[in-house]
């Protein structure tokens, strides 16, 4: 849910609407183009894009052999990549004769999620999965990668496409933004002022949900107030700290903290309620639901926007099996992925697994990871 060295941290803080953000230099999104969805949820139209993706040199035939595959997650330690590595195993036991193996650093730490990849290029492997820590940064490892052979799929968080074959997203950054904004409006009102804690201004998926969000706001919510985005690097105290901050640099000006990490998110709830800010202050993020159960049966927390990360790591792994197969090639528009069924392709070279979750107080309980 997560990213570089704990080095100097760098808060922006801005007075200004999503809308005036989109129009003015920030930090914390991209700059690339935005597809906000209809206000009233209309689904929006798949449009067809050409294989983006990228291909391996002279891959050995891999149809139907033992696969060994290395994952390689944003970090390890923390449950929402607990689960992804879960559902990879309950897949890798399905399809028999792949064996996968996760190896991470413990902190969101871009060089080190290269040299752990350089070194199973080195050592031998069938296939790379990973939710990379910077798109640009990570490509060129990856693309060594695919000129030595080797099948690469990314999943939670993209590279530069051309530098893996297939992107398994957990859902469209603009149906995430969605589900944050409208959850987060119904919960401050049309009118509330808001903070957003990330992990880095850098990291891939999140860059992309900001960016999405400041466009469905300005369109769908536009009196929201956007206060300040700041950095928590994946890391639990500094994401208590930064949302402690935020409740006492703006008062009661500030309605919702929104969390952009499984990290974060816990984070700032536990500091609304070490605050006494429960029902004052709202929190709407991304998280894992065993981590949220707490505040959500507290009632301090009513939204967790999600998907479920044991059936992401499990999706990836049948996309990469399909992949070393030839069984999904460029220019399919569908991949069968065990009991999940066929997903769908998007956007040239992503597999797109559904729509984002929104768990709450009447069905969190039912879930475990």
């Amino acid at each position: 849910m997560h990213n570089i060295v704990l080095a100097t941290l760098v808060s922006l803080s801005l007075s200004a609407s999503f809308a005036h953000a989109q129009q003015s230099p920030w930090t914390g999104g991209d700059d690339l183009p935005t597809n906000p969805l209809a206000c009233d949820a209309t689904p929006a139209a798949v449009q067809a894009k050409a294989y983006d993706g990228g291909v391996p040199a002279n891959a050995p035939d891999r149809k139907g052999k033992p696969l060994k595959i290395v994952d390689v997650p944003k970090l390890v330690g923390v449950g929402y990549f607990t689960a992804t590595s879960k559902g990879m195993a309950e897949a890798a036991k399905e399809m028999g004769s792949v064996d996968i193996k996760t190896d991470g650093s413990t902190k969101a730490n871009i060089d080190d999620q290269i040299t752990l990849i350089d070194n199973y290029i080195t050592s031998g492997v069938d296939g790379i999965l990973y939710a990379a820590n910077d798109p640009v940064a990570i490509a060129p490892v990856l693309k060594k990668a695919l000129a030595a052979g080797i099948n690469v799929v990314g999943y939670d968080a993209n590279s530069t496409p051309d530098s893996r074959q297939w992107f398994v997203n957990q859902a469209e950054f603009n149906g995430v933004a969605k589900s944050l904004i409208d959850n987060l409006a119904a919960e401050i009102g049309e009118d509330g002022s808001f903070a957003i804690v990330t992990s880095t201004f850098t990291t891939p998926n999140q860059a992309r949900w900001i960016t999405e969000m400041a466009a469905y706001q300005a369109k769908c919510h536009p009196k929201m107030k956007w206060l300040e985005t700041v950095e928590a690097q994946e890391d639990n105290i500094l994401s208590f700290n930064q949302a402690n901050t935020l409740i006492n640099k703006y008062g009661p000006e500030l309605k919702g903290i929104l969390g952009m990490t499984s990290v974060a998110t816990p984070a700032a709830a536990d500091a609304v309620t070490q605050a006494g800010k429960c029902g004052s202050v709202a929190i709407v993020g991304l998280a894992t639901p065993n981590a949220m159960k707490p505040y959500v049966g507290a009632g301090c927390v009513k939204s967790v926007v999600l998907w479920n990360p044991v059936d992401l790591g499990y999706a990836a792994a049948y996309v990469l099996r399909a992949t070393a197969d030839g069984d999904l090639k460029p220019g399919d528009t569908a991949v069968k992925a065990g009991k999940l069924g066929e997903l769908k392709v998007v956007n040239g070279s992503e597999i797109l697994l559904g729509a984002p979750f929104v768990f709450n107080k009447e069905n969190i309980g039912t879930f475990d990871f």
